[in-house]
């Protein structure tokens, strides 16, 4: 009987020690997640001082200013005026006659570029001309290629100076109403400047009644300007332009107003 007894106390005690041994993990509390146990990219997202690398850079360019260049990178302009001939062509040639003009210029800084322009010149004919071509009337022109470096020069914010010389193509064309001259007679030196002369001597057919010629040379020139508001500028300039072929000559001196913007 007692031996009974003591085996139900022992029966007893360890089964008491084994359900305070199991008691820890069966008394868990539930735990409900947290915000430090979000994720990482729920804390970079909720907060707003964390922004990636790529938006930084973004805002600095933002905050960044542009330098203004201070000068245009392209320009152009145009432009009308008169002609004063000289050289070989003043002798059979009138100062006077109206010429046009329109260029483009690809400036590299505020001092230096290069300009593009293209005239149409118009050259009347002297009394004089007529008279050794024994013509009633006749017409003559220009038209000029010129590309040349530029050098501006800023005096003030609102006026300066400009200076350029570079290579001139010139076509030049003429036209004779009618001439009484025969054929195959000597040539004098308006039909030399002409530029019809076959070994010295006017061509058999009236071929000569009509020139064209294609010379090549160089121009300079020069002018000032006055900023009138925005970008554009009101120039003046003076330009000096020579051809050649076949030891005939073509010159010319321009004088322009005009706009550049």
């Amino acid at each position: 009987m007692i031996r009974k007894f003591v085996l139900g106390a022992a029966l007893l005690v360890l089964g008491a020690r084994m359900l305070q041994a199991q008691a820890p993990q069966t008394q868990q509390p539930a735990t409900t997640p947290s915000s430090p146990s979000s994720s990482p990219q729920t804390q970079s997202s909720s907060n707003p001082q964390t922004q990636s690398p790529e938006s930084e850079s973004e805002e600095e360019l933002g905050r960044r200013k542009v330098r203004p260049r201070g000068y245009e990178k392209y320009e152009f302009n145009v432009g009308a005026g008169a002609n004063l001939s000289s050289g070989t062509s003043q002798t059979f040639v009138r100062g006077g006659g109206e010429q046009v003009g329109a260029g483009a210029a690809r400036n590299y800084s505020k001092v230096f570029g290069f300009r593009l322009d293209f005239f149409a010149i118009n050259l009347p004919l002297r009394t004089s001309a007529l008279q050794l071509a024994q013509a009633p009337s006749g017409s003559n022109h220009v038209f000029a290629l010129t590309l040349d470096p530029i050098f501006n020069i800023p005096v003030t914010k609102t006026y300066g100076g400009f200076v350029m010389v570079g290579p001139a193509f010139l076509r030049r064309s003429g036209k004779l109403d009618r001439s009484t001259v025969v054929p195959g007679t000597a040539c004098n030196p308006f039909w030399t400047w002409w530029g019809n002369c076959e070994f010295g001597n006017l061509p058999l057919s009236n071929s000569f009644l009509s020139e064209h010629q294609n010379e090549f040379g160089y121009n300079w020139g020069g002018g000032i300007y006055r900023k009138i508001g925005g970008k554009k500028e009101l120039y003046a300039d003076f330009r000096q332009l020579h051809g050649s072929h076949n030891k005939v000559t073509t010159d010319v001196r321009t004088l322009t107003v005009g706009v550049r913007w």
